[in-house]
């Protein structure tokens, strides 16, 4: 990607988590670019190490996880040299974070306005209290919450799980951030709410103009909202490209495994859900070779020794997998 286009880079991140029973490595050497005005899909099951890129991403990371390698660079910045000051002023004024359970990240004992007009005074010091509370208020309506001068008054608990989680896009957008990553942000929300909740994202992307960064297990949500989508499995992307391409034409077996386990209204007659055999790989002790070897179909004995490289399966489009290169992994198991 043209770096005047690029609004982050990540490069071969690695984070572990270091703990009494030895080093998780949660994040294993993820490259990946993101360009203005794009949305980018991070895909993945549970414990593929999604969250903890994006935390690392904003400077969240708890201890004991630590980035022990690699470089995440917004602008041509490498944010892993900030101080904790510059952290601070970088999130909220550029970055912003939807988190996945919004009752647990809006405090409980102050008001929606005065979480959101805090957000704002915290990053942004020339505007006023009246100000500051004129903009929540606008922001609340933009967010499509009605009557958003009384709202604006009334306690988490006072608002429903989809008006909730309306707020807390509203508190991430406040302060115009050029990048915004949604951690699986319509998760603890029913259906029809989460239609909405994208539909909503969808419109303010295109009205603002930020880059997004959506992080979901549903395949669903993806083809919905995003323009390119990474499949992350134990630490790694095995595949990346345009959402097109990932959906009608995936090369990786483990994106095919997503997308066979997923109930599709476009399949004629009833269609077995077919589900990815075996269970995910114990990070403490991965495996020597292909990490998802051990779960695959089409193992085969190279898999089992080395780590796949990426091939370039379409435009745009790379898959790390050893049956891209059939011939030198046929020679390979010969010998």
């Amino acid at each position: 990607m043209d770096e005047k286009k690029t609004l982050l880079e990540v490069k071969d991140l690695k984070v572990s988590f270091f703990t009494p029973a030895g080093e998780v490595k949660a994040v294993n050497g993820i490259s990946y670019t993101l360009g203005y005005n794009e949305v980018m899909g991070i895909v993945g099951e549970s414990g593929s190490g999604k969250s903890v890129e994006a935390y690392s991403i904003i400077g969240l990371l708890q201890s004991p996880g630590k980035v022990v390698g690699g470089t995440i660079e917004f602008e041509g910045e490498n944010l892993l040299e900030y101080d904790e000051e510059k952290m601070r002023q970088f999130r909220g004024n550029k970055v912003s974070m939807i988190f996945q359970n919004p009752m647990t990240c809006l405090n409980p004992v102050y008001t929606i306005g005065n979480q959101l007009v805090e957000a704002l005074l915290c990053h942004d010091k020339g505007y006023t209290k009246e100000q500051a509370r004129k903009r929540a208020i606008e922001m609340l309506e933009l967010v499509g919450i009605n009557n958003a001068e009384k709202r604006i008054d009334q306690y988490p608990h006072e608002f429903s799980g989809g008006m909730r989680q309306r707020a807390m896009i509203a508190m991430a957008l406040i302060c115009e951030p050029k990048l915004l990553i949604a951690d699986e942000p319509t998760t603890a929300l029913d259906v029809t709410i989460q239609a909405q909740i994208l539909e909503l994202m969808k419109a303010l992307q295109k009205k603002e103009n930020t880059s997004i960064i959506f992080i979901t297990h549903n395949l669903g949500v993806v083809a919905e909202i995003c323009d390119r989508v990474s499949v992350m499995y134990a630490g790694h992307i095995v595949e990346q490209g345009p959402v097109n391409d990932i959906f009608y034409n995936p090369q990786h077996p483990y994106t095919k495994g997503l997308l066979a386990s997923t109930p599709r209204l476009d399949e004629e007659g009833k269609e077995r859900l077919i589900p990815i055999e075996g269970t995910p790989i114990d990070l403490l002790n991965p495996p020597q070779g292909c990490n998802f070897g051990p779960r695959c179909r089409d193992c085969m004995k190279i898999c089992l020794r080395e780590k796949p490289p990426f091939a370039e399966v379409g435009e745009g489009h790379i898959s790390a997998c050893w049956l891209h290169f059939r011939d030198q992994a046929g020679k390979e198991d010969r010998t």
